[in-house]
């Protein structure tokens, strides 16, 4: 929908700064060519992002620092003042930029049983990785399963299914309600991407049609329902 004069179109720009405080480049695009695609998307991202769910402010924000520096995303600084303004301080930072840089080199562990398995039958790849895992977690004071949603999260925006499907299975069995593992995967909507956070819900789906995981029975009718259509 283009707009018919200059003053119309600072009409529309001004009221979304106005709104936010701040213009980014796609606001101010939307709102002169696609009011209603803006309309939209602030739904969306109201929903996801402002709207509370079931994670805390800290374990929120916590996971959204972990999606952003593994996509590099330098622009939704926002997340950052959240975090801040959650109790974090730099120390809580630390702790997730060096969750998502263990989650980075993961590919190191999966090294040697890639192709050298034969050489080392006893090398045990998850085994080495979940003792990293585990040092991290008893060296934080963050509780285990906000770790663990954390790197599912950052695996997802990763594609690494692999480890994906560990954090899963390990936020089962530190009985992790299963809304806030969906609330921490669904932030790799935006970053990540929307097909990332499709691969993933994928993942999950079928990790509990293969009972590798034991679900409530609304999450069992969400794997099981028969899904039809394209894919």
């Amino acid at each position: 929908m283009p707009t018919d004069t200059n003053a119309d179109a600072l009409k529309r720009l001004e009221a979304v700064k106005a709104k936010r405080g701040y213009l980014l480049p796609h606001h101010g695009l939307m709102a002169l060519t696609a009011p209603q695609l803006l309309e939209g998307y602030d739904a969306c991202y109201t929903a996801l992002t402002l709207v509370p769910r079931t994670l805390s402010e800290h374990d929120r924000e916590f996971v959204w620092l972990g999606v952003l520096t593994a996509r590099r995303e330098h622009i939704a600084s926002q997340h950052l003042v959240k975090f801040l303004k959650a109790g974090a301080d730099k120390d809580s930072i630390d702790l997730i930029v060096r969750l998502t840089a263990l989650a980075e080199g993961v590919g190191a562990f999966a090294f040697i049983s890639d192709h050298w398995q034969h050489h080392l039958p006893a090398y045990d790849r998850k085994a080495l990785y979940f003792q990293s895992i585990a040092a991290f977690c008893a060296a934080s004071p963050l509780r285990a399963g906000l770790v663990h949603m954390a790197l599912a999260a950052i695996y997802g925006c990763l594609q690494r299914v692999t480890e994906l499907q560990w954090h899963i299975a390990e936020c089962y069995r530190l009985e992790v309600p299963e809304p806030e593992l969906a609330e921490a995967l669904s932030y790799v909507m935006f970053s990540g991407s929307v097909p990332f956070f499709i691969e993933a819900c994928g993942v999950w789906q079928q990790m509990i049609r293969n009972a590798e995981v034991t679900p409530s029975a609304p999450f069992k009718l969400w794997a099981e329902m028969d899904q039809g259509g394209p894919g």
